[in-house]
């Protein structure tokens, strides 16, 4: 059966606060768990006005006290901006206060740019190159590993799943030498969706944390009461995306009515682009959208995102899709 997710990036919006950010990823973490979602995850970002989860070790601890089941994490840990012995103690140390409900995804990227990344490791060798090192260390400070002659605590024996997240070819690779579970983010990168997906399947080694391959990817979902207004809703993240392009990052903003028929060509053709992995519309729209991204991938899990400006509006979308994940499951199980 599939399971479906959340990711949030915690915006913060045009007029708000990072305080108002990080209330309403509580109050979404909070209505996701009553939704019946899987597990809702925030990412690492630097530098970015608009998004509040750079420290993401502690919005997970701020999401955790929010919330009694869903399971939390990282997508992701940009491993390289870190010491995995670090990681393994935040790690650790969020698993001793919310047992048996932690993932930990990694990704490789830096999450920002060169100068923001020189200020977050001040030495920039190595960095993307060692991340499969980083992994395995990573892995040995939370398995205990005395060879390393330091001991992660928090961390040494953590019960804390680890995934490799990826936009490309080499996390399908990686996560299928390491026998990890594996997440792409169609969210934004689409281009090489399904050639990650065969060749982690392909190319899986099963260990001592999955004996099969486990595979998750990203969809946008920006659904309402009527196709009118879910289009408008996704307006402000074709704002986001537009002035990211464009060397203008910044607070979510609201949403504009006729925006994308706004824009020009070479604009509109780079949003279908990266957006060409999403649903707009009703909760019919979402169910035949999703369902054929079920067909199309086979994933084991779909994490469902959405940069939506109205908070309410968000959680309203947030519960059709849900629903209309359910109606796929009582079709599969039929």
């Amino acid at each position: 059966m599939t399971r479906f997710s959340l990711l949030d990036l915690v915006p913060v919006r045009e007029g708000g606060s990072v305080a108002s950010a990080l209330a309403d990823a509580a109050d979404l973490a909070a209505h996701a768990e009553r939704l019946g979602y899987h597990r809702l995850w925030v990412a690492e970002h630097h530098g970015m006005e608009g998004i509040a989860s750079a420290a993401t070790a502690v919005v997970l601890a701020h999401i955790g006290h929010a919330t009694s089941t869903i399971r939390i994490g990282a997508g992701g840990i940009m491993l390289p901006n870190h010491s995995p012995l670090v990681i393994a103690e935040q790690f650790g140390t969020l698993e001793a206060l919310f047992p048996g409900r932690v993932d930990l995804g990694l990704g490789r990227a830096p999450g920002s740019d060169q100068r923001v990344a020189q200020a977050i490791r001040r030495n920039l060798a190595g960095g993307a190159d060692q991340f499969p090192r980083d992994v395995i260390e990573l892995q040995a400070f939370l398995a205990g590993d005395q060879r390393l002659g330091i001991e992660a605590t928090p961390g040494s024996g953590a019960n804390v799943p680890i995934w490799i997240l990826g936009s490309s070819l080499f996390g399908a690779q990686l996560a299928a030498a390491l026998g990890l579970p594996y997440a792409f983010a169609s969210h934004f990168a689409p281009a090489a969706l399904d050639e990650a997906l065969m060749i982690y399947r392909r190319d899986f080694r099963p260990s001592a944390q999955l004996k099969q391959p486990h595979a998750m990817a990203a969809f946008n979902i920006f659904a309402a009461d009527t196709g009118g207004e879910a289009q408008l809703l996704a307006t402000s993240m074709q704002q986001a995306f537009v002035r990211l392009r464009t060397g203008q990052p910044g607070k979510l903003q609201p949403p504009v009515a006729g925006y994308y028929e706004s824009l020009p060509p070479q604009a509109r053709a780079m949003l279908s682009d990266v957006l060409s992995v999403s649903s707009i519309g009703t909760q019919a729209d979402v169910e035949r959208d999703l369902a054929a991204f079920l067909r199309r991938t086979q994933v084991d899990e779909v994490i469902l995102t959405s940069q939506i400006f109205d908070h309410e509006a968000r959680k309203r979308s947030v519960a059709i899709a849900m629903a209309a994940a359910q109606a796929i499951t009582v079709r599969e199980a039929a």
